[in-house]
């Protein structure tokens, strides 16, 4: 069917066609160069990029600062990454421990679920702040913790997220 004839004659048309295309790519460079393409610019635009590098750098917000201008109604967003696991009401365990109360409550204080033994490391009560360590980097804070949650790494959302569930406790 094919001999070394006819494929040594598609080669070459291959190769041909990429030559016409090649030189013609050469040619149009040549001929079509803008008369002012050495020219200085006209006009710049102002974007605001070089400010942007003279100002202050905004500090961060500490939890306590973010904790007391928290919003529940943005909290209430972040609830669907915990609700996989949690739940709001109390009694019902899911995945993870109810979160009903959680705030102020002692760690590992839910009867009936299987706490793994990494939670006595955080401390002894659920406060805020112990709450917002766990959220943002939880096999940080508990090593061996069998929460699998990548965190919450802006102080803002761990800040709503908490007084969301704080709110509808």
């Amino acid at each position: 069917m094919f001999d070394t004839m006819v494929i040594t004659k598609a080669v070459a048309a291959l190769c041909g066609a990429l030559l016409v295309f090649l030189l013609g790519n050469w040619a149009a460079s040549a001929i079509y160069v803008p008369g002012s393409a050495n020219a200085p610019q006209a006009f710049t635009i102002d974007t605001g990029a070089d400010d942007v590098a003279d100002a202050e750098p905004v500090a961060e917000l500490s939890f306590e600062e973010a904790f007391e201008i928290a919003d529940a109604g943005a909290g209430s967003r972040l609830w669907s990454q915990c609700r996989a696991c949690h739940a709001l009401e109390a009694g019902r365990n899911g995945v993870g421990p109810y979160l009903h109360g959680v705030v102020n409550r002692e760690i590992s204080a839910v009867d009936g679920f299987n706490y793994s033994g990494a939670l006595t490391q955080a401390g002894d009560v659920w406060t805020p702040e112990i709450l917002s360590a766990f959220i943002q980097n939880p096999s940080g804070v508990t090593p061996g913790t069998s929460m699998n949650f990548r965190g919450i790494s802006d102080v803002q959302d761990r800040a709503n997220l908490i007084a969301y569930i704080e709110s509808e406790s």
